[in-house]
């Protein structure tokens, strides 16, 4: 029996995981927000935002605020889901014994 499960390969990426970290703990953020607290390259955080709404774990929404585009994601049921099994298997890697 293997106790060890496959981690999420979606989540098992460091911005992926920090950008889903983020959503966990707010309502909703803007882009912005989320380049300024990762510091990753905006066309980079643009990418794995789109992996991320691809899989089902992230709502986004483009409107124009002040003639100015602005982007806002949250963070789905499915996101959370899978975000908490991921973080219960990466537990059991950490403590096998548990």
């Amino acid at each position: 029996m293997n106790m060890f499960k496959d981690l999420d390969p979606i989540l098992h990426s460091q911005l992926r995981l920090s950008i889903v970290s983020i959503l966990m703990t707010v309502d909703e953020v803007n882009f912005s927000f989320i380049k300024e607290t990762t510091k990753a390259a905006a066309g980079n955080i643009s990418i794995q935002i789109k992996k991320l709404e691809d899989a089902g774990y992230i709502k986004v929404e483009k409107t124009f605020k002040n003639n100015y585009p602005n982007t806002t994601i949250s963070i789905t049921s499915k996101g959370i889901e899978s975000f908490e099994e991921y973080v219960n298997s990466l537990k059991k890697y950490i403590n096998p014994k548990k």
